[in-house]
């Protein structure tokens, strides 16, 4: 008999923090609602909501599918390192995909996707994205520009799509995912430098 799988789905990367715990497509609790800069008070709060709910542990798991970026700097980082944590506690394979596509699959129509998270000072960071059969695929790198220039330059019909929950078959269908070979290599995607950095130079 196959054994069922087990996963938690962490995306903290914009102003919607997202929790899921799935086994095989099945969900058996979630936590998805907008924040006030306080994921790091929330994340393991829910979290433990969720597995106390379902009467399973953290060392339960099979899989950790954690939104990678790009987005805010504290909040990403809040999720990326329970990731970390979690997998190297308890020997749980971790698998990293972009936030962009873990927002992209939240939708189903045929456009585009164009998956946007504010990145402030009128820019955003941009992921295109298209849906095949049961699956999610990249159409085009993603980058950091200003919204309504990108989607001015775009001939194909398009759908903007800024928050939604995941949809785990989606992403699971797809070729987005990638597994975490070093668990202390595990670093978020800021596509940006940060203002540290900026001040340095």
């Amino acid at each position: 008999m196959k054994k069922s799988l087990k996963r938690l789905l962490i995306d903290s990367a914009t102003k919607y923090l997202y929790i899921a715990l799935y086994e095989d497509l099945e969900c058996l609790g979630k936590y998805y609602q907008s924040g006030n800069n306080d994921h790091s008070t929330k994340l393991m709060v829910e979290i433990e909501r969720i597995f106390k709910l379902n009467n399973m542990k953290i060392a339960d798991l099979d899989e950790i599918i954690i939104g990678i970026g790009p987005g805010s700097y504290t909040g990403l980082r809040i999720g990326v390192v329970v990731a970390k944590m979690f997998g190297w506690n308890n020997d749980i394979t971790v698998k990293t995909i972009s936030s962009l596509a873990m927002i992209a699959s939240s939708y189903s129509g045929e456009e585009l996707i164009v998956s946007e998270i504010d990145a402030r000072r009128g820019n955003s960071f941009i992921g295109v994205f298209k849906n095949k059969g049961k699956g999610l695929f990249l159409a085009e790198e993603e980058l950091l520009t200003n919204l309504e220039d990108y989607t001015n330059s775009l001939e194909n019909p398009y759908k903007i799509v800024s928050n939604g929950e995941p949809n785990l078959e989606r992403i699971l269908n797809s070729n987005l995912l990638t597994e975490v070979k070093d668990i202390h290599s595990l670093n978020p995607n800021y596509l940006r430098i940060t203002e540290a950095e900026r001040n340095l130079k």
